[in-house]
């Protein structure tokens, strides 16, 4: 994680909607961290880099999907169903949160549809 990173302005927009819900020194707009009795505007929030190291540290590993895309982590996969990338926790996980849902009910129906076959001799 040593350098400054460079964001694309999707990755960006990810970003800067991941500081405004989730990191605890977001105050409409201003930094608390970096306010020393004057209000301070989220370089976060203004840039095309990662910079705030508090983001980096605490708030942006909450969101999987984005941390594995900028630090190339093996955490993100795709899936071999509809071809998007998702963040697993195994390996063994071949589809995203939503074809899994829909795979699952297709494999469980065909199961059972093979059980209440009738047995041909």
């Amino acid at each position: 994680m040593n350098g400054v990173k460079r964001l694309t302005p999707t990755q960006s927009r990810k970003v800067n909607a991941l500081v405004r819900r989730t990191c605890c020194n977001y105050d409409n707009g201003n930094c608390i961290l970096l306010d020393d009795g004057d209000e301070c505007v989220c370089p976060q929030l203004i840039s095309y880099s990662l910079l705030c190291k508090w983001f980096r540290a605490a708030v942006l590993p909450a969101d999987r999907l984005l941390y594995a895309e900028l630090y190339q982590t093996g955490d993100r996969k795709k899936c071999t169903e509809c071809g998007a990338f998702f963040a697993s926790t195994s390996n063994s996980v071949k589809y995203c949160p939503v074809c899994r849902k829909r795979i699952t009910r297709r494999q469980a129906a065909e199961r059972m549809r093979k059980r209440r076959a009738p047995v041909t001799q």
